[in-house]
């Protein structure tokens, strides 16, 4: 049977049912089809006045829906079992807890799926121990499953979005490093071309520096020769003043008064 999968919720034999009984059924409510009925026999309503038993049987089964399956040309139901546990049957199931665990290789710590899985199983059957004698606790611990798993729900979104954030954030990072390598390669290649230009003009600077030297250099002959020339020129006035002043002193002694 394929929907019968082994579980660690215990389940009713399985029971062959009629399509038609399988529709007014539904998932959510029990019915009345034993492994002795034939599968056509219409299902009997639920009595009006419901003894303490049979109320927990009843929530019993809207915690857990029969579950249903098609083989071949027929269908099969199968609910969950109202028989009160033992303590044997508790330890029982903590035996078949642990054989499953080492069975299907279950990780001891961390993120493990299957062993998520199976614990899950097992809290599903202590609260069908638990809701068969007291179906108050068994809602309650109902409860307390369901407000774990959205809790688990929520840290894998959050895990999800997480994973995606981040994958998010690596592809930016790639798409930022190509762009800061390229931009890097543009700034050096500038870079380049202001040495270049930089040599250039110290190059040039060297060279007006050098002509500007010369320049002066020359300037500074010239200058430095005029001067001499009229320092020459100067003492040569210097002496013929000296020379006339003297002829004109004998000048003027040599004529009578």
């Amino acid at each position: 049977m394929n929907e019968a999968t082994e579980s660690l919720l215990k389940y009713d034999t399985p029971v062959s049912i009629s399509k038609s009984t399988a529709r007014k059924s539904g998932k959510g409510r029990p019915f009345k089809v034993s492994a002795h009925q034939p599968a056509d026999t219409p299902v009997p309503p639920p009595p009006k006045t419901k003894s303490g038993s049979a109320e927990n049987e009843e929530i019993l089964h809207v915690i857990f829906p029969p579950r249903e399956w098609m083989e071949g040309n027929q269908m099969w139901a199968q609910r969950v079992s109202s028989t009160p546990s033992t303590r044997a049957d508790v330890v029982n199931l903590e035996e078949v807890l642990d054989r499953k665990l080492q069975q299907r290789r279950a990780l001891e710590t961390g993120i493990c799926p299957v062993r998520r899985e199976l614990y899950s199983q097992c809290f599903d059957e202590l609260i069908r121990q638990v809701c068969v004698n007291c179906a108050e606790r068994g809602l309650l611990l109902l409860r307390v499953r369901d407000e774990l798993r959205m809790t688990i729900a929520a840290y894998q979104t959050l895990y999800e979005s997480s994973v995606v954030f981040g994958m998010r954030k690596a592809l930016q990072a790639e798409q930022d490093k190509v762009e800061v390598l390229q931009r890097i390669s543009d700034l050096e290649k500038e870079k380049e071309d202001l040495m270049t230009r930089l040599n250039a003009q110290k190059a040039e600077c060297v060279a007006n520096e050098r002509r500007a030297e010369a320049k002066w250099e020359a300037q500074e002959k010239k200058y430095t020769e005029q001067i001499q020339f009229l320092k020459r020129t100067n003492q040569q006035l210097k002496v013929e003043h000296v020379h006339l002043s003297m002829l004109l002193f004998l000048t003027s002694a040599c004529i009578p008064a």
